[in-house]
């Protein structure tokens, strides 16, 4: 594996690949299966699997998060290697960014719904980093997860509105064996918080058994009790949505998810289910 930590040097390498084409799979780190199950589908579709590991400052709305996030470069590096990613770009925050930058894209009101309401000014910072990482790899095929469904739609919108020549890839969600979502963020949670942690995805399984157009506002409400109940957990939101908009699902909605987060102890964790 290649590891540049400039734009100019992994710009200049990818050029030298001639026509090749470039899967991209970007990440902040703490890397675990969910990651690698997304540089395996790269490495499926395109010559050459490029990997970027960037906390990025801009999308952290507390200072804290951003100080803890983890940061196990090595063993990051390993299981890439291990993985059999082509490229890793691991760049410092003074390459990304210059001081005093500014940036706003108007995405419409996908911003500011569900996860953009508990983290107001999340979204630009994602807009803000992606736009400047497809820039540098110039990718034909962009790898993200189902976990982040919103940063999917929203990543979607911004590659649509700046006409960046890229085919967006939605992946699965990979889950622990009890079913839980992989997260970076799992670490944090105790045993005990982890065993809690499991309604979350009961919680949204339930909600897919007992899918009823006609009565999204009770099941809502119950999805939100049930979350509530469980020892530790703390619900943010529970909303079953049309999965295009993210605004309330009604029988037209060709897609149906339904999507969730919650504190669990002092971790916040977020968790999806397709329902159609």
């Amino acid at each position: 594996m290649k590891t540049f930590t400039t734009r100019r040097d992994i710009r200049e390498y990818l050029t030298s690949q001639g026509a090749a084409t470039i899967g991209f799979v970007p990440t902040m780190g703490a890397l675990h299966n969910g990651h690698l199950s997304l540089i395996a589908r790269a490495r499926q579709g395109n010559d050459i699997t490029v990997c970027s590991i960037f906390v990025n400052p801009t999308q952290f709305n507390d200072p804290n998060d951003l100080k803890n996030y983890p940061r196990p470069i090595a063993e990051d590096m390993a299981k890439l290697e291990q993985a059999g990613c082509d490229v890793l770009f691991n760049p410092p925050v003074t390459e990304i960014y210059d001081d005093n930058e500014q940036w706003h894209l108007n995405i419409g009101p996908l911003e500011h719904l569900l996860e953009g309401d508990f983290r107001p000014g999340h979204y630009q910072g994602v807009t803000q980093v992606v736009y400047k990482l497809l820039d540098i790899v110039k990718p034909d095929n962009l790898y993200m997860g189902q976990k982040d469904y919103q940063q999917f739609l929203v990543v979607s919108r911004m590659v649509s509105l700046m006409g960046i020549p890229v085919k967006m890839v939605m992946c699965p969600i990979e889950r622990e064996t009890d079913g839980l979502a992989m997260s970076s963020r799992n670490i944090h949670l105790t045993p005990a918080e982890r065993q809690h942690a499991l309604v979350i995805f009961k919680t949204l399984n339930w909600v897919k058994a007992n899918f009823n157009i006609d009565n999204l506002p009770t099941l809502q409400k119950d999805a939100m009790a049930k979350l509530a109940a469980e020892e530790g957990v703390q619900p943010e939101y529970f909303s079953i949505v049309d999965g295009k908009t993210l605004l309330p699902a009604d029988a037209n909605s060709e897609t149906v998810v339904a999507l969730t987060a919650a504190r669990v102890g002092n971790t916040r964790l977020i968790d999806n289910v397709l329902i159609k």
